[in-house]
């Protein structure tokens, strides 16, 4: 068996470097269906990359009009009422690289090298997005939309779904987390997103309404919620993991909210990406991976609820 042949570093490095640039982009077309974030908050890519905070205003509105006098001088006034907020954004970085070894069979038998370590890398950095996204990060004063401040968990009206065999009183929790938000809202808005746990998104989905009925809880929710019937747009409903201890005490926690970037958004200037290659060691050479990440932003918290204990 021949020795594998000593490789010139600044080869080696040229060699990398054009297998980075095959690499990247199937590994950023690759999609990871478990990531839950990108479908279930707004993502924001806009502003400076190096940007150290994000800045935004939040404002309500006051004021009703009622009957004067036409004398009167005490008119009644309306306006508005601003809030200036900001939201850190910091650096977070994984990238993948390949040994001498590695290298020098690669170009010896003159095949790729291996995309698996960027798939792993490029999958990791989504992972961790996924998680500040959902559940913060309490190092960077970050919550998700599992747990935002700002948002008053209230315990389910009935109780434990697994505590009744009534079918009723499960779809009534459902549309009272959307009229939640309606009339928290004064019936400005209504939720068009529900966040399930996976065991009662399993039970719901398998349950019929009634013994007369070959329909499950979750078709005819589907068909008859309050939201679909008032606006005639369909629901999204999803089992997420992560719910079935994220309510208070670790008990389950239904998330009901409007999906739009005026109520919550997630800031990601600097989305992940590949650096340029270059030699660590005498015997090693790295492509680095940045990011650049804020918190999510729930900017109008009335439009978010949470029942805990369904």
């Amino acid at each position: 068996m021949s020795a594998i042949p000593l490789i010139d570093a600044q080869a080696a490095l040229g060699f990398v470097i054009a297998q980075a640039s095959i690499i990247e982009p199937g590994i950023y077309r690759t999609i990871y269906p478990d990531v839950q974030y990108r479908t279930l908050v707004p993502v924001d890519t806009t502003g400076s990359e190096f940007a150290t905070s994000v800045t935004y205003m939040s404002q309500d509105q006051y004021g009703k009009a009622d009957w004067i006098n036409g004398n009167a001088d005490d008119i009644p006034k309306a306006g508005t009422v601003r809030s200036k907020f900001e939201t850190p954004v910091y650096t977070a970085g994984i990238g993948y690289g390949f040994g001498w070894e590695e290298i020098g069979r690669a170009q010896m038998l003159g095949i790729n090298l291996s995309t698996e370590d960027a798939a792993a890398a490029r999958r990791a950095s989504e992972e961790m997005v996924d998680r500040v996204a959902l559940l913060g990060d309490a190092s960077k004063g970050f919550t998700g939309l599992f747990n935002a401040a700002g948002v008053t968990p209230v315990a389910a009206p009935t109780g434990s779904w697994d505590a009744t065999t009534d079918s009723q009183l499960i779809v009534a929790t459902l549309n009272q987390a959307l009229l939640n938000v309606f009339n928290g809202t004064n019936t400005a808005s209504i939720a068009n997103t529900l966040l399930l746990p996976w065991t009662k998104y399993l039970l719901s989905a398998t349950r019929k309404m009634s013994d007369q009925s070959d329909m499950t809880i979750l078709q005819w929710f589907l068909a008859n919620n309050v939201y679909t019937v008032q606006t005639g747009q369909q629901l999204t409903l999803r089992g997420v993991r992560g719910l079935d201890t994220a309510g208070v005490g670790g008990t389950t926690r239904l998330v009901a909210y409007r999906n739009d970037p005026q109520v919550l958004k997630l800031h990601m200037p600097m989305p992940h990406r590949f650096l340029p290659a270059w030699q660590s060691g005498p015997l090693r050479w790295d492509i680095p991976g940045v990011m650049r990440l804020g918190g999510l932003d729930v900017r109008l918290p009335k439009e978010v609820v949470y029942l805990d204990g369904i």
